[in-house]
This record gives structure tokens, sequence and C-alpha cells, in this order.
């Protein structure tokens, strides 16, 4: 899997969906639930936002260097696996709706993305 692809699409994945529960919150939270102390928690949802804003477009801005897609790498990896972590938590203990296990398995397809350009990065190299 090449690794700009995946950079960019995760990139633009982010980027979309924090954008959603930035400029959209009602429409978000009629799928994902609302806060339980909702006027004190949207802050949250609003930093979550931003920073999955950025993280996306760092990722599609991506130069084709060994170092940027490096970066890249560190910010994919480090948010699915933050977002995936938070997602298996909080489901089984009934913090959060259901809705939230099908984002946990899309963070987990960025991880196995990621780590399948890895290895197919390491071959070529070979």
């Amino acid at each position: 899997m090449n690794p700009m692809l995946v950079a960019r699409a995760q990139g633009a994945f982010n980027t979309v969906c924090g954008a959603w529960a930035l400029l959209r919150l009602r429409s978000f939270e009629r799928y994902f639930g609302p806060q339980r102390l909702r006027q004190e928690q949207d802050w949250l949802v609003r930093t979550v936002s931003g920073l999955l804003i950025s993280c996306g477009w760092s990722q599609i801005r991506t130069l084709p260097t060994p170092e940027c897609l490096a970066q890249a790498r560190r910010l994919g990896v480090g948010t699915a696996l933050t977002l995936c972590a938070i997602d298996l938590v909080y489901v089984p203990a009934g913090k959060v709706r259901r809705s939230h296990a099908l984002d946990a398995v899309i963070e987990a397809g960025w991880l196995v993305a990621w780590w399948r350009s890895d290895a197919i990065t390491r071959w070529a190299a070979q």
C-alpha cells in the first residue's frame, strides 16, 4: 500500500470528520449521541475536532519525502490508536453509543493500512 495514499486518505477522513463535529455539532450528536453533560462537554468535542482537522490537514499536505511520510505515519498511527482505544474502552462501559464501535473498526483499518504500507516500503528497500 502506498504510504502517500494512506496519508492523504486518512488526512481527508480526519479533516472531514473533525469539520463535521465542529461545524454541525447537532448532526454529529444525532449519530454519536449527545454528551452526558452536553453544555459542559461541547468544548471537548470542539477541541478534539480541531485537533483532528489539524492532524488531517498535516497529512493531506505531506510531501513525498521519507521524513515527511514518517511524520505523516506517526500522526496517523497516533491518531488512530488514540481514537480506537477510547472507543474500545467507552463503548463496552456504556459511556458512549454503540455507533462508536464502527469508528473503532475504521481506526483499526487505518492502523492496518499503515502497517501494510510500512511492510511494503521495507520490502521495496531490500
